[in-house]
């Protein structure tokens, strides 16, 4: 879209040649004896130990899912359990090269990955930094669980801490690192590096990149991995992540004192399976996993297969990704080859491979062979590896005691009343910067924005002195308010970005960016490729990281094409990290009209449904700026909806128009629009103005008053406005734009007939978009709800207006029929 890089048909009608460079297959070839130069001596051994560590921790869970005990001591674990016995070099050769400020993601399988990047930081960090980690983790009830009896120095205990913190998540227990709300698949600690894994196949793809983005947007050092498996590149979220790692922006419009591309790397773990399938022969076509990397961009996301059975490769090859990586040059592929012994999980019995291709592997087995190497070299003896195999085998033993343990580590209780998942659903935290004291990069003052200079031209009223409308053109509108809100906090927050299809140059589908090209640099506000996963998944990293991100998706439409990153990763882990993670993410999306069955859906009921997510939908530019004010300084996700019918929209109920300055709108908290003594009409988004036009014929022509209240937000959503109009009038209507079966407003109408039962006079009544595709513009409205069907409504099911026709039936054996009808 930049005018700045202009296409040549001369340029691209060329003919000619592609041509791919060679793409290094296990290369490394040093021993231990070799690298004695590059490593401590301690550091070598140490590569053992964790190796050893992390057999002897999984071993254990192995064992206590198969056979329900462990070292005499029963336990049932009803929870997951993905083991990668097997596989501990490429875990441990990568942590090996890694500091703190270098970040992991993981998959399901990611127990190893914990481990072994634990372990790393804790040889890294001083013993106060490691202290003050250990204090802080829930204030110190982690580590105060393994002080008693613990042997050895800070470093020591460390090691207990971090066995002992991992293994109580796993068995769900509250002193685990996430509080026992992450288990198995979704365990991480921070302080040590390890970002959330992800029990969704492929699903850290995305949400490494946007970890990534953050690195390089706020110039922070350090790089991140993303670890996952080959069975992942079957999964659509990893193709869009491709696409977004690998955008040409970062180098070519990106201002160059950011560094270049991301400093990246997506780890492929190779071990030749997908549960039971083997994308090599049979599921998949590459059969190199690493050649992928010569399709995605000119530099073949300098892609290499790595031998992870030997941990020395592996941290060589993340030694020189690395440097690659701080040139500006990334991202980066890596094809680590692996192997697991055990099943997917232990009920898998395996019998999509035989016994002698397991034994195959085991026979060259990476732990074995690098103690070898190790007494080859000099720096341990048997009796040595020996002392370390019992020393590892004595700490699993002992927190595993620690851990299935009731009295020591208690299960979160979550009976009570403000339980831990009533704490941590939501953080409800306003946060004014994600980044105190450093100034927000931007290209001009506000005041010199030639939008602000076209908006303060116009009236804050949609009303003139005598209440009569104004000209929509000369009228402050829905998409000027959201801007005015949008661009404030530009200058508020350095760290928050926005993102998505067609945002820069183009101002966004719908107008609402226009005037940010010119005032926020390309790293700030930026156009992605048509991967809505990848949008929302990067902004789920962007914040996990620190951040602010503000995405949008265009069409509400197009939800489905991000369902799992809006509603299992975005919506989850502030609650899966037991309250330790925050998510400031906005994602706007708009509900259309006009454009048919694909372009033109109300989905805000699966937004709601969806513990996590704050849902609003603002219809009005008073309200859409005061909510898009508290969306963006909050500390929770929040699926910002607009409808496109209103996107001109004048302020013509709130008294005065929409303010010049700062304000929030309360989240949660309708409104009254217009009062009301006969009737309620609480609406969601546009269907506002139906309901005020229906509103203004009861009272004009049939004597009725009604009620209007505009729900505002739909998550949370405070009733008692809601009950005090019903008390004083007997009756409610609800009307959406979305189709009426299984809506939202359905299930308010259903919390009112709980809540309010003993003050109806008449059940709750919905009126909502018939269960039809969406038609085409010309006979739409047959389609939304209009002022004649919320008329039609009333008439039949809650009050008869005396000399009023319905226009068409909305009786109950109309809806018998159309239920049986399935319409």
């Amino acid at each position: 879209m930049p005018k700045s890089l202009p296409i040549h048909p001369d340029d691209v009608r060329k003919p000619g040649l592609l041509e791919f460079d060679p793409i290094p297959l296990c290369t490394y070839d040093k021993t231990v004896a070799e690298e004695r130069g590059r490593y401590a001596s301690e550091d070598l051994v140490r590569v053992y130990r964790d190796m050893v560590m992390l057999r002897a921790f999984e071993t254990m869970l192995d064992q206590v899912k198969r056979k329900g005990q462990y070292a005499d001591i029963p336990y049932d674990h009803k929870g997951p359990a993905h083991l990668s016995i097997g596989q501990e070099a490429a875990s441990v050769g990568q942590a090996l090269v890694l500091g703190i400020e270098d970040h992991i993601f993981g998959s399901h399988r990611s127990h190893g990955e914990i481990l072994a990047k634990g372990l790393s930081a804790i040889a890294r960090l001083d013993v106060d930094g490691l202290m003050g980690i250990m204090k802080r983790c829930h204030d110190g009830a982690t580590l105060a669980v393994v002080e008693g009896g613990a042997e050895g120095d800070a470093r020591s205990l460390a090691v207990d801490f971090l066995l002992y913190g991992t293994l109580a998540e796993i068995f769900g227990r509250e002193t685990g690192f996430n509080r026992g709300m992450g288990g198995s698949m979704h365990a991480f600690f921070t302080p040590f590096g390890v970002y959330p894994n992800n029990a969704i196949v492929g699903g850290a793809a995305d949400i490494s990149v946007g970890a990534a983005m953050f690195k390089r947007i706020n110039r922070k050092p350090g790089i991140v991995i993303c670890n996952i498996g080959d069975g992942s590149l079957g999964c659509g979220p990893v193709w869009e992540a491709l696409c977004l790692a690998t955008m040409d922006q970062y180098r070519t419009l990106w201002d160059s004192d950011l560094g270049g591309g991301l400093p990246f790397i997506l780890n492929f773990v190779n071990n030749f399976y997908g549960m039971g399938g083997q994308p090599v022969g049979e599921t998949m076509g590459l059969g190199v996993l690493a050649r992928l990397g010569a399709g995605i961009n000119p530099d073949q996301m300098h892609s290499e297969r790595v031998d992870g059975y030997r941990p020395l490769a592996v941290a060589d090859a993340i030694q020189r990704k690395r440097a690659i990586l701080e040139e500006g040059r990334g991202p980066v592929l890596l094809d680590t080859l692996t192997y697991r012994y055990t099943g997917h999980s232990p009920s898998d019995a395996s019998s999509y491979r035989d016994r002698s291709e397991v034994e195959e592997w085991q026979e060259q087995d990476s732990i074995v062979d690098y103690g070898a190497e190790l007494v080859e070299a000099g720096l341990a003896d048997d009796a040595a590896l020996a002392a370390i195999r019992e020393d590892c085998e004595r700490r699993v033993t002992r927190v595993y005691k620690l851990a299935t343990d009731l009295d020591l580590s208690p299960r979160a209780d979550l009976y009570h009343v403000g339980c831990l998942l009533d704490r941590t659903m939501f953080s409800e935290t306003t946060i004014e910067s994600m980044e105190e004291g450093r100034q927000p990069e931007t290209l001009l003052s506000k005041e010199d924005n030639p939008r602000v200079k076209q908006i303060a031209g116009r009236s804050r009223s949609g009303l003139d002195e005598n209440g009569q409308p104004l000209p929509k053109g000369r009228c402050v509108a829905l998409r000027d308010a959201l801007f005015e809100a949008i661009l404030d906090r530009f200058y508020e927050d350095p760290t928050l970005v926005a993102y998505g299809e067609d945002n820069r140059d183009w101002g966004g589908a719908f107008a609402v960016y226009r005037g940010l090209t010119e005032a926020l640099p390309y790293h700030r506000f930026f156009n992605t490729p048509i991967s809505e996963g990848a949008i929302v998944g990067s902004a789920v990293g962007y914040a996990l990281e620190g951040g602010r991100a503000l995405v949008e998706l265009m069409y509400c439409d197009f939800l489905g094409r991000a369902g799992d990153e809006v509603f299992n990763q975005l919506a989850k882990w502030q609650a899966m990290s037991g309250g330790e993670l925050r998510m400031p993410v906005v994602l706007r999306v708009s509900v259309g009209s006009k454009y048919g069955a694909q372009h033109s859906q109300d989905w805000t009921a699966l937004c709601t449904h969806i513990p996590g997510l704050k849902v609003v939908f603002p219809a009005t530019p008073y309200d859409a700026k005061g909510l898009m004010y508290s969306a963006l300084l909050g500390s929770d996700p929040v699926v910002f909806f607009e409808s496109q019918r209103i996107y001109d929209q004048p302020e013509i109920f709130h008294t005065g128009g929409v303010p010049e300055g700062r304000y929030t709108v309360p989240i949660g908290m309708p409104d009254v629009k217009r009062s009301g003594k006969d009737l309620t009409i609480v609406t969601i988004g546009a269907a506002l103005y139906r309901a005020t036009e229906a509103a203004a014929t009861l009272d004009t022509r049939h004597g009725l008053s009604a009620e209007v209240i505009d729900a505002r937000s739909l998550v949370p959503f405070d009733y008692e406005p809601v009950l005090e109009s019903i008390r004083k009038t007997g009756r409610v209507l609800i009307a959406s734009d979305a189709c009426e079966r299984g809506s939202m407003a359905q299930t308010i109408a259903a919390t009112i007939t709980r809540l309010a039962f003993d003050h109806l006079d008449a059940p709750p009544v919905v009126v909502g978009a018939r269960n039809w595709i969406t038609p085409p513009d010309e006979i739409e409205d047959s389609f939304f709800p209009y002022a004649s069907d919320i008329l039609d409504a009333i008439h039949t099911e809650i009050v008869p207006i005396k000399g009023y026709d319905a226009r068409r039936p909305a009786n109950h054996s109309e809806m018998i029929r159309r239920a049986r009808l399935g319409i």
